[in-house]
């Protein structure tokens, strides 16, 4: 699989809530932002738990618009991110860019860049 198919496949099983087939694209050293909390989760346990915090509270859907595969050979995707609060109310309706280092077909790490 590509690397560009691997994460559009990511986003729509984050945005179904599919933890488990989303942990199955990623090493099992992965390093994922904690963006709603702050720091870095580390591995499939600390992963799959911080989005379970998360979805307790709010509820982010997350769509890739654009891809560039950088020099360095991490891959930047602008995504179109809305958050809204379990009510519905939007706390977030914007772009973000997400930043991903793929090693072995899986995914290595995300980081997140302000635009």
């Amino acid at each position: 699989m590509d690397n560009q198919k691997l994460i559009e496949q990511a986003y729509q099983a984050f945005n179904n809530r599919e933890i488990d087939i989303l942990l199955q694209m990623m090493h099992p050293d992965v390093k994922w932002p904690k963006a709603w909390e702050g720091d870095y989760a580390y591995g499939h346990d600390e992963v799959k738990a911080y989005w379970q915090r998360q979805w307790k509270e709010i509820n982010p859907k997350v769509t890739p618009m654009d891809f560039v595969e950088r020099t360095n050979g991490t891959i930047a995707v602008q995504v179109d991110q809305l958050v809204k609060d379990l009510d519905g109310n939007v706390l977030f309706d914007g772009k973000v860019k997400h930043v991903y280092t793929i090693e072995d077909g899986l995914i290595q790490q995300m980081d997140i860049e302000q635009y």
